[in-house]
């Protein structure tokens, strides 16, 4: 995936990062860490992080002694080198390198705060500090409320009486709710979206679905292929209305992976990942109204394991919550 504006931050990171490595272009024994990676990328720990825990989900770099992750070398384990990653040979592209505008800020961080806020929601009702947000990001407070205006663009915050932004909870009832909308018009979306989706396309996101069920799949991984079918694929059909109708409820519900990393079992991701292949075998046969009776089996099925996730779901881990979202008692 080539890296945009829009594309969230962390898959910037890492695309630019395996892209690297592919190439053998950074060192072995290179230490990459969170803080040296934000540092390079321009960016918060937060996405960093996620880009590496990807990379070493995939095999790309691996742990040693110290903290953060290394270049893997081989056979031989390679000698730690903590330099600079542009020392080391990292080139960022044109978009990133470039001094950054109050816009494209803007647009640089919003992936990253509406997917944290997204994820966050399964675990109750949070207010949302444009104060903290700014600082956060080390950003203007201009800035920061434009985050914020978009997503309450999207349905995942609201503005209030009191003129402060909330968001939550996700509840049980709610997640049926957006299952329910997601199984209705998903399949409409899907033989609308047909017409335009080529060979290619299917085979490359298939492909990246049989890899996945072959081996190591992080919620990096996991969250990537839900998007390439639910989002990419069926984001391909001509209704406007209602594309803008399904986006919320995908947007809170592909974001739940990361929620429910700890909770979801092999045989619920291997289920998962063989109805998206069989989806997309429908696809390319030419059976558009099997392919879309399939995604709505498959969205069916998959509300009662999110439904027991979230029935057993405790607090929010330490390591998850940031300091522009705050709990909030109500509703």
């Amino acid at each position: 995936m080539p890296a945009t504006a829009e594309a969230p931050l962390y898959q910037t990171i890492y695309d630019v990062l395996r892209r690297h490595l592919e190439a053998g272009r950074l060192p072995a024994g290179l230490v990459l860490g969170e803080v040296n990676v934000a540092r390079a990328f321009k960016a918060s720990r937060m996405p960093a992080a996620a880009a590496l825990k990807r990379l070493n989900d995939e095999g790309w770099i691996s742990t040693f002694s110290g903290r953060g992750f290394i270049v893997r070398g081989g056979e031989a384990a390679p000698v730690p080198l903590r330099i600079e990653l542009a020392a080391a040979g990292l080139v960022l592209p044109a978009a990133l390198e470039a001094e950054p505008t109050p816009r494209n800020l803007a647009q640089r961080i919003y992936p990253e705060v509406e997917h944290t806020v997204a994820a966050s929601l399964a675990y109750g009702r949070f207010q949302l500090v444009e104060s903290a947000l700014a600082d956060h990001y080390q950003v203007s407070r201009t800035i920061a409320h434009e985050v914020l205006t978009r997503l309450a663009r999207t349905g995942v915050i609201v503005q209030e009486a009191n003129q402060r932004w909330y968001a939550g909870p996700l509840t049980a009832s709610s997640i049926a709710e957006h299952f329910e909308m997601r199984w209705i018009l998903e399949p409409v979306a899907l033989r609308q979206a047909y017409p335009t989706l080529s060979e290619q396309q299917l085979l490359a996101r298939r492909g990246r679905v049989v890899r996945a069920a072959e081996g190591r799949r992080g919620i990096s991984e996991i969250e990537e292929i839900e998007k390439e079918l639910h989002v990419d694929t069926v984001g391909r059909c001509s209704n406007s209305q209602l594309l803008h109708s399904l986006q919320r409820s995908q947007l809170l519900l592909i974001a739940t992976h990361s929620t429910f990393e700890r909770h979801q079992s092999v045989e619920e991701i291997t289920t998962m990942l063989a109805e998206h292949r069989a989806i997309y075998d429908l696809l390319l046969s030419g059976d558009v109204e099997g392919a879309g009776q399939g995604l709505e089996a498959h969205l069916r099925r998959s509300l009662r394991p999110n439904l027991e996730i979230i029935g057993r779901l405790g607090p929010m881990p330490a390591g998850a919550e940031v300091p522009y979202l705050q709990p909030a008692a109500g509703r």
